[in-house]
């Protein structure tokens, strides 16, 4: 079980260049210039011409299919493996959102050890848009405690028509225990916030940060970037010390009524001080896209894809002039380090070997290693889920 890899440009995120890698039983056990190889019996990977990230981590992702706001018809489908490895993408968590009911928590751990059993890693929050916490035993503390996969609570819904409506007082109950629960299991124990269109916007997270113990990292908002007063108040989050997430599966519609593009959200950010290591890139990858009316009427949906989150950060670097490893830091290091992600994030000896191979002027994915398996490479599926042909 020995890969060496050879003639690679490594972003480690931070550009380190040309190195030599040896893999073993699925970890990195040595990067440097040059490797001195004795084994007789190993698998050699020529990465000329190729620069080499960490696999992405796409942290919010709806692993057994999201939507209903039109009816049955319109339940969105369950990911597949190849769905995240063809995108580069090795390591997600996953969630539940507006239906809390017919997506239950027991489905969705079940789901993320079927895709951690085929190769790469899952994990997921306990709950849903809902307060009361729908969780998988009887408390978010057995929870988090309890089964290894769940390492935060969510996505709670606010400043969305269809949210519970939490108060203040609810949401720090949910986000202390999870809090305390995090500490007790040496996980994260994030609550992972949707942020929807109303006007109280982060209003309520505001509120929560400055009248109650709560440290304001204990929370990670997502779909910051869904129109430019949210975009604006997630800035000073971010500079506050909050970690504030971009949603980059959208559509035309959205784009043309406000949505801020990641890419350019990501530059602007940057352009004003706000630190690269408080925003994350997210898919929302198999939720429905709804386009509700002003007056909360469905008018249509899509569904969000995972190869949305990497062609936002190539974007980034090609359209914005944002350095590589600075974008590529929002689905790598920063998620695994926000979410304390053991082995993930980094290429770094003792991590997880979860890479991705880069064309050097194009950008685009080459190739695709989890847990030191080789997944995809020049457009060949090598490895597929149980059930895909």
């Amino acid at each position: 079980m020995l890969t060496y890899i050879k003639n690679g440009t490594v972003f480690a995120p931070e550009k380190v260049g040309a190195k030599e890698i040896l893999v073993a039983n699925g970890v990195i056990e040595e990067i440097d210039n040059k490797i001195n190889m004795q084994a007789t019996t190993l698998t050699t990977i020529d990465a000329e011409g190729l620069l080499i990230v960490p696999g992405f981590i796409d942290s919010h992702v709806h692993l057994i299919g999201g939507g209903g706001e039109g009816g049955y018809a319109t339940r969105t489908p369950e990911a597949s493996l190849t769905d995240f490895t063809r995108y580069g993408i090795t390591t997600a968590v996953g969630v539940i959102g507006t239906d809390g009911i017919t997506r239950t928590m027991p489905s969705l751990l079940a789901k993320a050890r079927g895709l951690t059993e085929e190769g790469m890693t899952c994990y997921i929050h306990t709950g849903s848009y809902q307060i009361p916490v729908k969780t998988l035993t009887d408390s978010i503390e057995k929870d988090l405690l309890f089964v290894p996969e769940i390492i935060g609570v969510g996505e709670i819904a606010i400043a969305d028509h269809r949210s519970s409506q939490p108060t203040m007082e609810e949401l720090i109950k949910v986000t202390a225990e999870a809090r305390v629960a995090g500490m007790l299991s040496g996980k994260a124990g994030i609550v992972n916030i949707h942020l929807g269109d109303a006007p109280d916007g982060f209003e309520l997270l505001w509120n929560i940060v400055k009248n109650s113990p709560i440290p304001i990292t204990q929370f990670h908002p997502t779909h910051i970037n869904r129109n430019r007063s949210l975009f604006e108040d997630a800035m000073e989050f971010a500079k506050q010390g909050g970690v504030v997430d971009f949603t980059t599966s959208t559509v035309p519609t959205f784009l043309e009524e406000g949505e801020v593009a990641c890419s350019k959200g990501l530059a602007e950010m940057l352009s004003k001080d706000v630190p690269i290591s408080q925003i994350t890139f997210t898919s929302d990858g198999q939720a429905s896209l709804p386009h509700f009316s002003k007056k909360g009427e469905l008018l249509g949906l899509q569904i969000g894809k995972m190869h949305s989150l990497y062609e936002a950060v190539k974007e980034a670097v090609l359209n914005e002039g944002v350095p590589l490893e600075i974008a590529i830091q929002v689905i790598t290091s920063n998620p695994a380090r926000h979410l304390k992600l053991a082995q993930k994030g980094q290429l770094t000896t003792g991590y997880h070997a979860d890479m991705v191979f880069l064309d050097e002027t194009t950008l685009e994915i080459r190739g695709v290693m989890a847990k030191g398996i080789v997944h995809m490479w020049n457009g060949q599926m090598k490895q597929k889920g149980t059930f895909e042909k």
